[in-house]
């Protein structure tokens, strides 16, 4: 019996171990994968980074930054990151409620007064974690064209007094629908708060100390342009550069413009904690903070793919939570237009991805498939063709959308 263990012991050791190493995947596998997506996808350019056990394992940029430049696309290369922004927002919220400035329950209109929601209700219960969690009861996107597309001209002041006149399309606090607007009163409630802009804020507070020094929190921060990617749309087989993204009445909701080796630095922190630096010596937020920031306030329906065994999901503070087998994965998306992106977090394998990519539709299809397939590597997953599944899906909605289209015209 203790023979029989022993050799047990030895198939484990030779077979098992080395099979799950050689399933995390190497940096040319990466290479060829971000290659051959965004070939696959129509993407001009890309730029991929990866954390692993407190370090940056993987950094790269691929393509072109402009293809009216043609000049490649590296790891300093800066994106607009849209919704990742929102991360940014929460933790500088985690930053002044640890020092005692504000608390997540604090009513907004104790600190906004002119704050004024659908009905009395609302307004007088709305606190500063409502803020940031979709669950408003108002309905996906609305407001957005108070801010999007670019060229609007309505202020802080228009932004507040004209939430009451949004209908609710659910009770408050019972449903997921994504919000921008209220992530501007966020921005607003922390340039009260601080007595600086919420651009300034994340500069000085976040940015500085962790070291991100080529990433801004809006556009006309951007000292150098040179090495900026330009928003691309090849929706009709065509690259088309866009303009930049740029107005905005904040950006707390997704102002940001960074790159993958200062987005390593982010990924580190949230991973370490809140601590940073060599030996981890200095303290960006408190682990009850992240704790605050990574724990479900609004339920979202579990992923149904059996492949990772999910069992919940749903929205943190500016991040999505769910579950992958055992595993809980953080993660958020961005999108402007030309502009589409992901970090994903794995915090019980000390694992970190961020994705960013400037050309629409098709950089979705790369962030996603990207991120999936190296996080799939670490969970020891067989290899799926997450490339094929997510072109054919978006194919399949081309051609419902130009159905449609034909119909109308």
């Amino acid at each position: 019996m203790k023979k029989s263990s022993f050799y047990l012991k030895i198939v484990v050791a030779v077979f098992f171990v080395p099979q799950l190493l050689l399933a995390q995947m190497s940096s040319k596998q990466i290479d060829s994968l971000i290659s051959l997506t965004m070939d696959k996808f129509q993407v001009a350019g890309s730029a991929v980074a990866v954390v692993k056990d407190g370090k940056i394992i993987y950094e790269k940029g691929f393509g072109v930054k402009s293809k009216a430049t043609n000049e490649p696309v590296d790891e300093y290369t800066n994106f607009a990151i849209a919704s990742n922004s929102k991360a940014f927002t929460t933790t500088a919220l985690a930053l002044l409620v640890e020092e005692g400035k504000l608390d997540w329950n604090d009513r907004v209109i104790d600190h906004i007064p002119e704050f004024k929601m659908y009905n009395s209700y609302v307004t007088e219960n709305f606190i500063i974690a409502d803020l940031l969690t979709h669950r408003s009861g108002m309905g996906l996107g609305v407001g957005d064209l108070m801010f999007f597309p670019d060229g609007s001209d309505f202020t802080m002041k228009d932004l507040l007094n004209n939430f009451q006149y949004f209908k609710s399309v659910s009770p408050f606090r019972t449903q997921f629908d994504y919000d921008n607007l209220l992530y501007l009163v966020a921005g607003e409630l922390i340039a009260r708060t601080s007595g600086m802009s919420w651009e300034d804020f994340i500069q000085k507070r976040i940015f500085e100390p962790l070291g991100m020094d080529h990433s801004y929190p809006a556009l006309d921060y951007v000292k150098n342009k040179d090495n900026l990617a330009s928003p691309h749309n090849n929706d009709k087989g065509d690259f088309k550069v866009l303009p930049d993204y740029k107005e905005m009445i904040n950006g707390a909701a997704g102002g940001i413009y960074a790159n993958v080796h200062d987005l390593s630095q982010w990924m580190l922190v949230h991973l370490n904690h809140g601590t940073y630096g060599k030996d981890l010596e200095n303290t960006l937020f408190s682990p009850s903070s992240q704790e605050t920031m990574w724990t479900i306030h609004t339920v979202m329906r579990a992923n149904k793919n059996p492949r990772y065994q999910s069992h919940f999901s749903g929205y943190g503070l500016g991040w999505g939570l769910q579950d992958e087998l055992g595993n809980m994965v953080v993660s958020h998306t961005g999108g402007l237009p030309g502009m589409l992106s992901r970090t994903l977090l794995v915090p019980d394998l000390n694992l970190g991805i961020v994705v960013l990519t400037n050309t629409e539709p098709g950089g979705a299809g790369v962030f996603m498939a990207v991120s999936r397939t190296i996080k799939d590597s670490y969970f020891g997953l067989d290899h799926f063709d997450w490339t094929g599944v997510y072109y054919n899906y978006f194919e399949k909605q081309k051609e419902e959308g130009d159905q449609v289209t034909d119909e109308v015209w």
